[in-house]
């Protein structure tokens, strides 16, 4: 199936693995955050995190500690909440950012652009403004506490989304949130952490793009 960017009146971005390559960095983070529960523990919720892709750290350590620690005997929700924020922080401000952003905006100026992220909304505002490309998005950057499927039906609702619309993701969430709101989805593959993607995509028809830069070829 193809498509024409320019023919959407608001494109939506997923932040971790479309326009900064920081799903390794978040990755790293959690394992950090629950080594002092032990490295089973860390590598435990490594694989529920990866698994999960596209769903709130907020979700994944309260997952984590309910279910995937054999006692309480480390960290509480809160601690661990910190040490991954402190480990992602750093990894965010240092992290590539998608080539080809400022050339998809200038060729796109029809269209409003949003972050819809699992990401933290203040952290991803803050680290998006530091790094100089907060002002791409004018339709918002937002992210977690609330989860994607919440902030979607929000801005449709709101009319800040204008449809037609396309999400840019790449997490098997990020295309259930997409069409539940009723929206275009293109799967990025350069940086998934989807281990099964290839076969995914095919069986269900989805869209491939690499990257962002690939989106105006």
């Amino acid at each position: 199936m193809k498509f024409a960017i320019d023919y959407y009146k608001t494109l939506i971005f997923d932040c971790d693995g479309v326009v900064l390559s920081s799903n390794q960095v978040k990755t790293d983070a959690f394992y950090q955050a629950a080594l002092p529960y032990g490295e089973a523990a860390a590598k435990a919720l490594v694989n529920y995190h990866v698994s999960n892709g596209g769903i709130s750290r907020y979700k994944k350590f309260a997952y984590f500690v309910d279910h995937l620690v054999p006692s309480k005997s480390g960290p509480g929700l809160d601690k661990l909440l910190e040490r991954y924020a402190s480990q992602v922080r750093e990894g965010l401000m240092g992290c590539e950012v998608a080539s080809g952003l400022q050339a998809l905006r200038e060729s796109t100026t029809q269209a409003r652009w949003l972050i819809v992220s699992g990401g933290d909304q203040t952290e991803l505002r803050d680290v998006f403004s530091q790094r100089g490309i907060a002002g791409l998005f004018d339709g918002g950057i937002f992210g977690s506490p609330d989860s994607k499927d919440v902030i979607l039906k929000r801005e449709l609702d709101s009319g800040n989304i204008q449809q037609p619309a396309l999400f840019l993701g790449d997490s098997k969430y990020d295309h259930q949130a997409a069409s539940t709101a009723g929206l275009d989805f293109v799967f990025m593959s350069d940086w998934t952490e989807v281990s099964d993607w290839q076969h995914w995509v095919t069986s269900q028809k989805i869209n491939v793009k690499q990257n962002i830069a690939a989106l105006m070829e």
